[in-house]
């Protein structure tokens, strides 16, 4: 998707190291994380940043990815703070700060009722979802069910397929 996309510079708050890597093969990323790794490679600059309180101006980022990050917000499970409400204020700051137009690609586990398990992660419902990034528009979505008798990769999936899910993957691309 970032690819189709084609931003200028793609940024990255905290996804698996292995993504922002591969992307960064073929589009400069700016990789944002609370705990920064030094990674010398072309088009990869890596960055300390808290999501719950980004430095950028509002509407500034033409394209951003958060991947499997937002469900482990506020539950002190990687040494950030313990706050309840720490992925809403995650969630506020990633729309606060795209751009118009912009494209934000969000991964999270996904299941038909919502669920949290401390201190792991949050497992969200399709419906939160939308309605925490109702601002946005919804471009596309897809899931990847646990179950993979199911398939790998469903786009837009039933509501019996989602009842379905343990903790699958639903794969988000918002645009502002």
């Amino acid at each position: 998707k970032i690819k189709d996309i084609n931003p200028i510079v793609h940024h990255d708050i905290a996804s698996d190291l292995r993504f922002v890597t591969l992307v960064s093969a073929f589009i400069p990323v700016i990789y944002l994380e609370y705990r920064p790794l030094e990674i010398n490679l072309n088009n990869l600059e890596t960055k300390h940043a808290d999501i719950c309180k980004l430095s950028f101006p509002d509407n500034h980022l033409e394209c951003l990815s958060c991947l499997s990050v937002l469900e482990h917000i506020g539950l002190g499970r990687y040494g950030d703070e313990l706050n309840p409400e720490g992925d809403l204020l995650a969630i506020s700051e990633l729309k606060r700060v795209l751009a118009f137009g912009g494209s934000l690609l969000l991964v999270v586990p996904i299941r038909y009722e919502p669920q949290l398990q401390f201190n792991a992660h949050r497992i969200y419902s399709h419906v939160q979802i939308l309605d925490y990034f109702s601002e946005l528009k919804l471009i596309e979505f897809a899931l990847i069910p646990d179950d993979k008798k199911d398939g790998d990769i469903i786009h837009a999936p039933s509501d019996s397929l989602l009842k379905k899910q343990k903790m699958g993957a639903g794969c988000y691309w918002f645009e502002k």
